[in-house]
């Protein structure tokens, strides 16, 4: 771990993360677990049954290991797609669970909008096994932030509940305020690739506290969704002009256009 970062052996958060997983023992016991998708009835919780399993579009090689889309032929050595080549991230991978197709988009809008928090341990028990690449030697994972009146709104940000469920699945450290949403964008769903890009532009910086820790950190943001690029662009340019060496992508689902 990067000196500076590390945590004091008496952790103030391993108290509330022991009493969070006896409660959710205790729900577990007194409700069957269910589907996360379907809720039939299932032997464990926090899983999907096997036909939504099955209708769940996972992302494997061959990939493109810059933008994490699904390419059609493997070859030998790193595979760049044809967007890659022509219009480079500014962050070095992303990775992806699968496709945001309706099983996809069925469970992420329940985490973000119906909520179901608790989606979030499923979701990023998949994460951590999708990006232990680019998990294994990164300093910090941090959650693409919400602006305090979407927070508001929402009660919590599905971006950092997620972000909490991989660090304890690849026992990597996490921090929630390093970055900060300064600017209040709109929507991004029904804007256009360029409109994203300008919707996004500003809407991000270092907090203060973190701006002279988080030189030569490698970090993984963490999102639920990816779409254009260009909120995963936005926040990277700012932690590498912030100093970090380097930002990687994970998130649960990721847009792929035909």
């Amino acid at each position: 771990m990067t000196e500076g970062i590390s945590r004091p052996p008496s952790d103030p958060r391993r108290s509330p993360r022991l009493l969070r997983r006896w409660l959710h023992h205790a729900i577990d016991f007194i409700y069957p677990p269910g589907c996360a998708s379907c809720e039939v009835i299932l032997a464990e919780a926090h899983a999907l049954c096997p036909t939504c399993w099955r209708a769940l579009a996972l992302i494997e090689r061959p990939y493109c290991e810059r933008l994490g889309t699904p390419l059609p032929v493997d070859h030998d050595g790193p595979l760049l797609s044809p967007a890659a080549i022509a219009d480079p991230p500014v962050f070095e991978r992303a990775r992806s669970v699968c496709t945001y197709d309706d099983m996809a988009r069925k469970l992420v809008q329940r985490l973000k909008y119906g909520d179901r928090p608790e989606l979030a341990r499923l979701m990023g028990r998949m994460m951590a096994a999708t990006g232990r690449e680019i998990l294994a030697d990164c300093d910090l994972i941090i959650p693409v932030p919400l602006h305090r009146f979407r927070l508001w709104r929402r009660r919590y940000n599905q971006a950092a509940v997620l972000a909490s469920e991989i660090s304890q699945y690849c026992d990597k450290q996490w921090e929630p305020f390093l970055l900060a949403r300064i600017r209040h964008t709109r929507s991004q769903t029904s804007l256009t690739r360029d409109q994203r890009r300008l919707n996004m532009t500003g809407a991000f910086r270092v907090s203060e506290e973190w701006r002279a820790r988080v030189k030569g950190l490698k970090l993984v943001l963490v999102d639920d969704v990816l779409t254009s690029g260009a909120t995963a662009n936005t926040a990277a340019r700012v932690l590498l002009r912030t100093g970090a060496a380097r930002v990687d992508i994970l998130t649960f689902a990721r847009v792929v256009k035909i």
